[in-house]
């Protein structure tokens, strides 16, 4: 197999032919066909995140087709198409696992993070994490919905959850996951606002082509209360502007796994019931609900295909925001 490999936090990439990998007890082999490229790996490559594990094979929204099946698996055909996204393990025997918070395991492994993950030809995976795909939409189309909108999904959840109703969605920051949520969020009968960078022109018109009812500038003031607003850009100076941006009792979503640090703010933005709550990773039922609904919703996914050799380019490109909607690497 040939892989793209994180040697050295903070160093490219380098393209590395290894011994093609077995799978163990309970898991799976794939062939990789796509394999998206998400804002995480940004902070994998940096070192943003804690205990970082080198040498790594990047990559957590893999589509591909089972080709060995180890021992103990069930549910799988050789030939199957697959996805595997970012939570790849967890111990089962935690707090959090026991208590159907395994989203929180104490004990998780990450997809691209703390196991090797989808910059690669082949990849391995625990089959119970991995979800059956079947065979409508393309490879490259069904990449983002692994992370970008599964966290997108659940990012939406908790916030209908603390904010009560929504029917004025804000979002902050709008690539990958917001361009598939603003989707979901239109076509359930709600109203999307999108903040995007200031002076980003393009991403606005972006949004708006998907729905959007306005569009502009993180700099803006909200033209509306928002009932609740959705955080994916890492920046935590977004953090009181979503806060101003919501209705009494709404509620504000930080659904990054890294984040730069909250300036102070005053009470005030916070006072009247106005919730602040983060995402953690994911859940599977949240992926089965999610990978039902979005072709139910017919939702459809911008992507940039790069070659697997061309990782390193991906990244870039990510990091300047040079492309809408999402990346994704092709063997």
């Amino acid at each position: 197999m040939h892989a793209m490999v994180l040697n050295k936090i903070g160093a490219p990439l380098e393209w590395t032919e290894r011994p093609d990998p077995l799978p163990g007890a309970n898991e799976i082999r794939l062939k990789i066909s796509a394999c998206g490229v998400c804002r995480t790996d940004l902070h994998v490559v940096d070192g943003e995140l804690p205990d970082p594990h080198v040498p790594i094979i990047p990559g957590h929204e893999i589509v591909g087709r089972v080709d060995k099946i180890g021992p103990g698996v069930s549910g799988f055909d050789i030939g199957e198409r697959v996805g595997v996204p970012w939570l790849g393990h967890t111990c089962h025997a935690c707090g959090p696992c026991l208590g159907g918070h395994e989203n929180l395991c104490d004990h998780p492994e990450f997809t691209g993070y703390s196991r090797d993950g989808g910059y690669a030809t082949m990849a391995v995976a625990d089959a119970r994490f991995a979800f059956p795909l079947g065979e409508k939409g393309e490879d490259a189309a069904l990449a983002p919905l692994l992370c970008a909108g599964l966290i997108g999904w659940r990012a939406f959840k908790i916030a209908l959850r603390h904010a009560g109703r929504i029917e004025r969605l804000g979002l902050y920051g709008f690539g990958a996951a917001a361009h598939i949520l603003a989707q979901v969020a239109t076509r359930q009968g709600h109203q999307v606002f999108a903040f995007t960078r200031p002076g980003d022109e393009a991403s606005q018109a972006f949004a708006r082509r998907l729905g959007a009812v306005w569009a502009g500038g993180s700099d803006e003031a909200s033209p509306e209360p928002c009932d609740a607003a959705i955080i994916f850009a890492p920046v935590g100076a977004l953090v009181p502007i979503a806060l101003r941006a919501v209705r009494k009792g709404g509620a504000v979503v930080c659904a990054g796994i890294h984040m730069s640090d909250i300036p102070s703010f005053a009470y005030a933005l916070l006072w009247e019931e106005r919730q602040l709550v983060s995402v953690a990773n994911l859940t599977r039922r949240d992926g089965v609900e999610f990978l039902r609904l979005a072709p139910e919703l017919g939702i459809e996914t911008t992507t940039k295909i790069y070659a697997l050799k061309d990782a390193n380019a991906a990244l870039a490109d990510l990091r300047a925001g040079a492309f809408d909607g999402a990346a994704v690497l092709v063997p």
